[in-house]
């Protein structure tokens, strides 16, 4: 049995601005109109005959299950990690559950969530060549064709033997200067470190035992101290946090005897960077890669990303030009893998264009700030059919509610009632309130609040659908200071 698990973190740096803290690349449609996260779940095809897991963290939780939804995968595992704890803990949680779903000899095709494959056969070839490997107890990792000297990948070097599946691993190198790049090249023999990963439940698990006992002990609590929590499996936190921070590699693969390498040729990219999105894109007659309402004139080997508006180019060569609703970025091609240091500064001045877009997803809809002042800030509300916001109650702020398209039901103190288009009500300050769409099609409304303090932190709520609690808002003051 070959079980997908997808390991979904990330912490939106690489790619701002259309990539945040809390919206980060594997939920973006980057490299088709399916989203990374969606691509991966659908790349093994065939070869997966059980149902996947994903592992990601609280505040993605919602996300990764609608687009889930989107793809009718709604039974996959999802697992909620309470901390981050880099790839190995991930990994041996997700092996002692299909240990324990499958079987020991269950076979586990882990692959992060924010990559993407041009030539998915190719890839699925590549995994069939290695899964005799894995049948046989080896720990399997695919190791991408190189076609350029890249310094920001770690290379494998793997055996030079005829074996036409699987290659012993010889040595892992870590990302280097150009010349050594080069010289690998030259050389042959080596290979980008794809960090993606095929073995059995227990070769992976014994390897573990031998190697780290304690991440063992940590992730088996955790996983017994879980809950299931709607469509997720909440991890226990207390034994969670005391894995160790370890890589895959650095845990394991570096140090046994047991890792094998397949090489891998299908259109890989880590998507690391503005420049590696423009590497997947297709280039027009001058190397231009655009996406959006667009307008270039002279300009040449150029990636402008369009989001929210028309965005003109004149007389411009090698730059990233990113465009949203809240934020543009210019940046010269060679300096495209130093957008983190934009969004420190932005972390370190408080602001939060770095954490949330002006559009924020949440489980029952969107809201999209579009105008604030002092005192006062409007959005818009769009809520899915037969979605309901939480009862709750605000201390310092008011509400106007319009209704312009569908029919909400909205509940104010003790009344119950309809709004339709066109039609507008008032919530005052501390009343409980709470609005649902009843019908089939999309509810969109226009909210304006006023008061002395607007913070998404000023919600107590009473009931809910979703689990959340004035104890764990996703909307924090932190990530609202922009209102």
């Amino acid at each position: 049995m070959l079980i997908p698990v997808i390991l979904s973190g990330g912490s939106g740096t690489r790619l701002w601005p259309l990539s945040r803290r809390q919206f980060p690349k594997q939920f973006l449609p980057l490299a088709g109109s399916r989203t990374l996260l969606q691509d991966t779940l659908l790349r093994p095809g065939p070869l997966a005959d059980e149902r996947p897991m994903v592992i990601g963290n609280d505040e993605h939780r919602f996300l990764i299950a609608e687009q889930l939804r989107e793809l009718g995968r709604e039974s996959a595992d999802i697992f909620l990690e309470p901390c981050g704890r880099n790839t190995a803990p991930a990994a041996t949680v997700a092996a002692l559950a299909a240990a324990e779903r499958a079987g020991e000899d269950a076979l586990l095709l882990v692959m992060p969530a924010d990559h993407a494959v041009r030539d998915e056969a190719a890839f699925r070839s590549a995994i069939e060549q290695g899964i005799p490997a894995a049948r046989e107890g080896a720990l399997v990792t695919f190791g991408v064709v190189p076609d350029r000297p890249h310094t920001g990948y770690g290379y494998i070097r793997g055996s030079a033997d005829e074996d036409q599946g699987a290659h012993v691993v010889e040595a892992f190198v870590e990302k280097p200067d150009e010349v050594t790049a080069r010289r690998f090249l030259d050389e042959g023999g080596y290979l980008w470190n794809a960090g993606i990963f095929l073995f059995r439940a227990d070769a992976w698990l014994g390897e573990i035992e031998r190697l780290h006992p304690d991440m063992l002990a940590a992730c088996r609590a955790s996983l017994e101290g879980a809950r299931r929590d709607l469509d997720f499996i909440r991890l226990a936190a207390e034994p969670f946090a005391q894995n160790p921070d370890l890589s895959i590699d650095y845990a394991v693969m570096e140090h046994t005897d047991r890792a094998r390498v397949v090489p891998l040729d299908a259109g890989w990219s880590d998507i690391g960077s503005w420049d590696a999105l423009r590497e997947v894109g297709e280039p027009d007659a001058d190397g231009n890669v655009t996406h959006g309402d667009v307008l270039l004139q002279d300009s040449r080997d150029t990636l402008v990303h369009a989001c929210s508006r028309l965005v003109g180019a004149l007389g411009v060569a090698d730059l990233v030009i990113v465009e949203t609703a809240d934020a543009v970025l210019v940046a010269h091609r060679d300096r495209a893998q130093e957008v983190r240091r934009l969004v420190d500064r932005l972390a370190e001045a408080g602001r939060s264009e770095h954490l949330l877009h002006r559009c924020v997803a949440r489980p029952w809809g969107t809201y999209e700030t579009i105008d604030d002042g002092e005192r006062f800030q409007v959005k818009r509300i769009t809520v899915k059919p037969g979605a309901a916001l939480s009862l709750q109650m605000h201390h310092h702020r008011a509400e106007h509610w319009v209704v312009v398209r569908g029919t909400a039901r909205v509940t104010r103190g003790e009344e119950s009632f309809l709004v339709s288009e066109n039609e507008s009500t008032y919530i005052p300050i501390g009343v409980r309130h709470r609005l649902e769409n009843p019908g089939k099609l999309p509810l969109e409304l226009i909210e304006v609040q006023s008061g002395a303090y607007l913070g998404e932190d000023d919600i107590v709520r009473f009931e809910d659908n979703y689990g959340r609690d004035a104890g764990s808002q996703t909307e924090s003051a932190e990530t609202e200071k922009r209102t």
